[in-house]
């Protein structure tokens, strides 16, 4: 038995209005997807050549940085097998005379063999000549004899009478006056001294009383010239006491009145004193 045949169905503008509508939007869905999933396979694609591009890069790097090991190995198997070479000096300056250090001056005084001294060579050292020149005095026999001091040029003569009271023991034994000249000279050698100290422990040349021209400040500070004995020891054997006190060779000591003056193992003192302090 067939079946029964549908009714036509009733045209119904709406409807198909609606249903076209429907299929327009799936349609615009569709070729929106499309073109959304095409975008994506396109970045894809991309970020994979990036990829590739990249990777590529990296092997080329490591190319080249093998290619580079192997240049150094090979440059440093040349340079192993190359026979050395003695590197090249830049041009300096002739070298300085160096001074002969101390083993060879002591293995030339041993051997001597060191070279001698040239005479020739003008030596213009002072040589004490011209001074012994001027301090010789010279002798009616003929002798003369150098004398070994020289007055400096603040020597003057004193204005006080200066004396030497001469004692052995408690005896006074002689008066000596020191006040006529500026300088004397005291000694065994009778031709050149002006006080004669007979002892055999004084030299010929002993010591020398010097009146020298001093400034001295007073009691307000003013400073004025005064004249005072000094003594001088000229490097005797047994030296020269004042007050029972060695004094310093070649250096004018001061003296003072009621001094006590003893020339080297002597007895006698001499006693200065001066017009004013008797």
């Amino acid at each position: 038995m067939s079946s029964p045949a549908r009714p036509p169905r009733r045209y119904d503008p709406e409807e198909r209005s609606a249903s076209r509508r429907e299929g327009d939007d799936r349609g615009h869905r569709g070729r929106y997807e499309s073109k959304r999933g095409g975008g994506d396979r396109r970045w894809h694609d991309g970020r994979d050549r990036y990829r590739d591009s990249e990777r590529e890069r990296e092997r080329h790097r490591e190319g080249e940085r093998g290619r580079e090991r192997r240049r150094e190995d090979g440059d440093r198997r040349r340079d192993y097998d190359r026979p050395p070479t003695r590197p090249r000096r830049s041009a300096s300056p002739a070298p300085r005379p160096r001074s002969p250090s101390p083993s060879r001056h002591r293995s030339r005084s041993k051997s001597g063999s060191a070279p001698p001294e040239d005479k020739a060579k003008p030596n213009f050292n002072p040589s004490g000549l011209l001074a012994a020149a001027t301090n010789t005095v010279k002798l009616s026999d003929g002798t003369s004899t150098v004398l070994k001091y020289n007055e400096p040029p603040e020597a003057r003569k004193p204005t006080l009478g200066w004396r030497l009271y001469v004692f052995k023991g408690k005896d006074q034994v002689d008066l000596l006056h020191i006040n006529r000249q500026s300088a004397y000279l005291l000694g065994r050698d009778r031709t050149v001294v002006d006080i004669l100290i007979e002892h055999p422990s004084c030299s010929k040349q002993h010591a020398v009383i010097q009146h020298r021209q001093v400034q001295v400040k007073d009691e307000f500070g003013v400073s004025k010239a005064t004249i005072k004995p000094f003594i001088i020891d000229l490097e005797s054997t047994n030296h020269t006491h004042v007050n029972d006190e060695t004094i310093p060779t070649t250096r004018f000591y001061e003296l003072r009145a009621s001094d006590v003056i003893k020339f080297g193992l002597s007895d006698r003192e001499y006693v200065l004193l001066h017009d004013e302090a008797v």
